[in-house]
């Protein structure tokens, strides 16, 4: 897993069919996807209930880019070995699930993965200005977390604030919620490189059609890149 500031855009598969994970990861990296993102969830730490080690771990052998695993789980520390062992690339924690952040991006790290750290809406970008040596990547959250299909929350100035922070540091800054067409172009100007996008990709497809996803890809690429269709 390289590191570089093109754009980035990493389908949500909590907007796939759920009882055909399968096909539909092989579709949507087969029509663009550059990244395939994860959303773990435990109905405690968010409202809802998801993904669990061993579903990811059956994602695992499908995913052939990157496999980009987001907890929204608290505590996240008893489950890092659990995630490095189903094969994440990328695991992120909220800032917010536990008192120790340091000591689980290190963790993280230690078990051979890409530390990611998620900010919600509310927490500013100075919360993870003494991280930014400890991870690779910075979630923000342009929804608040536990459900798909949520309207974006505007989040460009904490984005201008992390980019100035990162500085030249290979750090992504990754944008989750509400991405589709309208919303790419504010935060990748702003400085995001990877855009999470569940319902904007996979509307309109599926794996006996997925030349959508393709379509749905290249409209949020193209208008975070400033080509208008």
């Amino acid at each position: 897993m390289s590191f570089d500031r093109s754009i980035k855009i990493a389908p949500s598969i909590l907007s796939a069919d759920f009882a055909n994970f399968g096909q539909e990861i092989q579709a949507i990296e087969s029509q663009g996807a550059d990244w395939v993102h994860i959303d773990v969830m435990d109905g405690h730490f968010v409202p809802n209930l998801t993904f669990g080690p061993m579903a990811v771990k059956a994602f695992r052998p499908h995913v052939k880019t990157v496999m980009d695993v987001h907890l929204m789980i608290a505590p996240v520390d008893p489950y890092i070995d659990a995630y490095a062992d189903a094969g994440a690339d990328v695991l992120t924690a909220h800032i917010e699930a536990g008192p120790h952040i340091h000591r689980t991006l290190q963790a993280i790290r230690a078990a051979g993965m890409k530390a990611g750290v998620a900010l919600n809406p509310g927490t500013p970008a100075e919360a993870v200005a003494h991280l930014l040596d400890l991870t690779e990547l910075i979630c923000v959250m342009t929804v608040n977390p536990g459900f798909g299909g949520q309207k974006f929350i505007d989040m460009t100035s904490k984005i201008r604030s992390l980019r100035s922070m990162i500085g030249d540091r290979p750090v992504h800054i990754e944008i989750d919620g509400g991405v589709d067409p309208s919303t790419a172009p504010l935060v990748a100007e702003a400085g995001a490189d990877v855009l999470v996008a569940g319902s904007a990709v996979f509307k309109g497809g599926s794996v006996d059609d997925p030349d959508v996803y393709g379509a749905n890809i290249r409209n949020i690429r193209d208008a975070a890149n400033g080509v208008w269709a």
